[in-house]
């Protein structure tokens, strides 16, 4: 080994790890999606069980609108899209939404 080298601690600056924003799924009420067509998709996209499903189906269907899920964005996107896409090859109206978690 050579010479007297000093060794100075160096300060490593962590950027502050900030959370993803969650965001919500939510279902939005239709006149024309029959009421076990929609707890069928809540179901089958997002793991509910009957119960569960039913639930959040009135839930929509007396408030308007409902939450389904919260999760990382691109979980909630992907949710959401598939969701519709499995009312649209049926007919059917029923939308979903995503949006921030305040």
């Amino acid at each position: 080994m050579a010479g007297n080298a000093t060794l100075k601690p160096t300060t490593v600056n962590k950027p502050k790890l900030e959370r993803p924003k969650l965001y919500k799924v939510i279902l939005v009420n239709d006149d024309y999606t029959p009421r076990e067509f929609v707890t069928m998709v809540l179901k089958a996209v997002f793991r509910m069980s009957e119960e569960t499903g039913n639930r959040v189906m009135m839930t929509a269907h007396q408030m308007g609108s409902a939450v389904v899920v919260v999760c990382a964005k691109d979980i909630a996107e992907t949710k959401a899209q598939e969701a519709i896409d499995l009312a649209k090859e049926a007919d059917f109206p029923l939308m979903f939404t995503t949006e921030p978690e305040e």
